[in-house]
């Protein structure tokens, strides 16, 4: 990385340039809405920024996931979205947030943690597809596309079912 990076929380004052980069990284404002909305609906979980030299070069969002099943449902978390400008990215900094983002939700005492991504990139923090645990999206997508991660150990046994996110993922 060229310079120190600043994984923090969003503060207030942050919205305008989480806009910024999320429309930047995705070459699109959806990413973006999706952010605004979760946080108007007071919906984020979790929301970091990356910054460097004073600016914000990245930023991961957190929501609350419902997983319908069998034996009822349980919460979790979902992983959506990450972005880091394009200029920065390949530098380390979705690594640092990921990792951060993770070791936060851990430390609040989250269960499980869902992510649609990549399935060469999030492995490397521990997600495996999702259908080990007989999750599915509520949407289909490849199996190794749609991915989980328990926080704490068991925390998806027996949890098997349709994950969804939240009503602002439709609106997207």
């Amino acid at each position: 990385m060229a310079e120190p990076v600043l994984i923090r929380p969003e503060r207030p004052g942050d919205a305008d340039a989480i806009r910024h980069v999320n429309e930047r990284a995705f070459g699109q404002a959806a990413e973006a809405h999706l952010v605004d909305a979760l946080r108007a609906a007071g919906a984020l979980t979790l929301s970091l920024v990356a910054e460097a030299k004073g600016a914000i070069v990245g930023h991961i969002a957190f929501s609350p996931v419902t997983i319908a099943g069998p034996a009822g449902t349980r919460e979790a978390v979902g992983l959506a979205p990450m972005a880091v400008l394009p200029e920065r990215q390949g530098q380390g900094i979705g690594v640092l947030l990921v990792r951060a983002g993770l070791e936060a939700l851990r430390d609040a005492g989250h269960g499980a943690v869902v992510v649609l991504g990549h399935p060469r990139y999030y492995p490397r923090f521990g997600f495996l597809p999702a259908s080990r645990w007989g999750l599915r999206w509520e949407r289909d997508c490849p199996d190794g596309a749609f991915m989980a991660l328990e926080l704490r150990a068991g925390a998806l046994q027996g949890a098997g079912g349709v994950v969804r996110f939240r009503p602002e993922f439709d609106e997207a």
